[in-house]
């Protein structure tokens, strides 16, 4: 027997090949565009109805209308209470949910295979005839205002919120929550949640996404019997969202008196989805502060010990969503930490990666997509991404060999293109008595503090 030499590092072996899930789609003559995706491992269907009724088409002053209309459709239909409703669902072993976030509404449905034809029956109805019943939009309401109640004792949810409000033009509907604000959610009434589902929810801007233990032929089969002939008209145009940059730099202390820790924020607007810039974005975001060995974490954790962890990300949108460094840190050290990541992000503008970080980031996004579609309803929200953002037809097939052919002369270009030092907002939300002062010597502009309810938007 061959003695193994344990003082070795065994070598990572070539990434495996990876071919995205085939699918195929049609679009029938009320406008209804059906994805296919057959996966025959298991025999589970997840179907999911993508509708262009994201938190962006919330009406002036109606913010939330969006949110509260995706959560209360699943409650009831014209035949059907939702108590019965959820007992249906439930002898069928199915699962049936919904939301919306800022770009799109979504009912989403999984199910046994062989119970597929009475389940995709179930959510057509949930689409199309919800009842809306007054006491469950009540309740929502209710759970909503309790919501944004608690939120301001969360420092996290806090810092999310001011940040928000400081990137975005006074006014916009990226500087108030998706879920709207505590003005807004309880002034809404059941009839402009039924306006909205009337104006909104349409054949015409609607994708069902279906994936699992189901052929093609058959899959569009069954959309077509149970939603064939729903019809409607093409949406009213929800206008763009004013993303407006600010251009001057600042300091937004959201005051929690006494608290041993700040929840910081630090960044600006970043680019919509749909930038050509994105894959070296991703790249850049991976080195500066989205993986555990990323600078950021590296230096505030690792290096300085002033937090458990610091991260940062795009968030990215179908316009120009945050970009956004964060990190938790105690009380006496939030001004170095800011100055830390002021420092990172100076330097990701300033000179290449290095080879080795580069490497590294690559390897691990190459490494992980494959594993990132081990689910039907993983492979779903991938295909409903792809329509929401108008993403090519191949792209989840070259996704790794464009995240490999990535350079650090592009990442270097797109974070100087993109990264602005001039326009970065800081955000604190601490004990403003003892990080004021120190906050302010950095001289980053102006520093302002709010309390808890002018952070939330109200």
């Amino acid at each position: 027997m061959t003695a193994i030499d344990m003082s070795v590092r065994p070598t990572p072996g070539a990434p495996r090949a990876y071919t995205f899930p085939a699918f195929e789609s049609v679009t029938l003559p009320n406008g209804l565009r059906i994805v296919i995706a057959p996966q025959r491992k298991l025999p589970l269907v997840t179907v999911l109805a993508l509708v262009d009724a994201g938190s962006v088409a919330d009406p002036v002053g109606q913010e939330g209308v969006a949110q509260l209309t995706a959560s209360l459709v699943t409650e009831g239909t014209g035949d059907l209470t939702g108590a019965a409703l959820a007992e249906l669902v439930e002898l069928m072993g199915s699962s049936l949910d919904s939301g919306a976030d800022w770009d799109s509404s979504v009912v989403k449905l999984t199910t046994l295979s062989s119970r597929l034809p009475e389940a995709i029956s179930v959510l057509a109805r949930v689409l199309t005839d919800p009842s809306l019943p007054e006491d469950e939009f009540q309740r929502l309401r209710t759970e909503r205002l309790a919501d944004l109640l608690q939120q301001r004792s969360e420092p996290r949810s806090l810092a999310d919120e001011a940040f928000a409000q400081v990137i975005y033009a006074p006014g916009a509907r990226y500087a108030k929550p998706d879920g709207g604000t505590e003005q807004s959610v309880r002034a809404l009434t059941l009839d402009q949640l039924r306006a909205f589902h009337a104006d909104r929810y349409s054949p015409v801007v609607t994708t069902v996404v279906v994936v699992g233990d189901v052929s093609v032929d058959g899959g569009i089969a069954l959309v077509t019997k149970v939603l064939g002939d729903w019809t409607g008209t093409r949406p009213s145009d929800s206008s763009a969202p004013d993303t407006t940059l600010l251009t001057a730099r600042g300091v937004r202390i959201v005051r929690k008196i006494d608290a041993p820790q700040s929840e910081l924020r630090v960044g600006h607007v970043g680019p919509r989805r749909l930038t050509p810039d994105y894959f070296p974005l991703v790249l850049c975001n991976a080195i500066l502060g989205g993986l555990f060995s990323s600078r950021l974490n590296l230096n505030l954790r690792e290096e300085h010990a002033y937090t458990y962890g610091a991260h940062s990300g795009f968030d990215w949108r179908r316009w120009a969503g945050p970009f956004s460094m964060d990190a938790a840190v105690q009380s006496d050290v939030s001004a170095k930490a800011v100055r830390e990541i002021l420092n990172e992000f100076e330097k990701i503008r300033a000179e290449p990666v290095t080879a080795s970080e580069l490497s590294l980031a690559q390897s691990y996004l190459d490494g992980v997509f494959p594993i990132r579609f081990e689910s039907t309803r993983a492979i779903a929200s991938a295909l409903a991404s792809q329509s929401i953002f108008g993403l090519p037809a191949d792209y989840y097939d070259t996704y790794r060999a464009s995240i490999r052919a990535v350079t650090a002369e592009q990442i270097l270009k797109a974070s100087q293109v993109h990264l602005h030092p001039d326009r970065l907002q800081v955000v604190a939300v601490g004990d403003a008595d003892s990080i004021s002062s120190d906050l302010s010597a950095l001289g980053h502009g102006l520093v302002t503090v709010v309390d808890p309810i002018d952070a939330l938007g109200q």
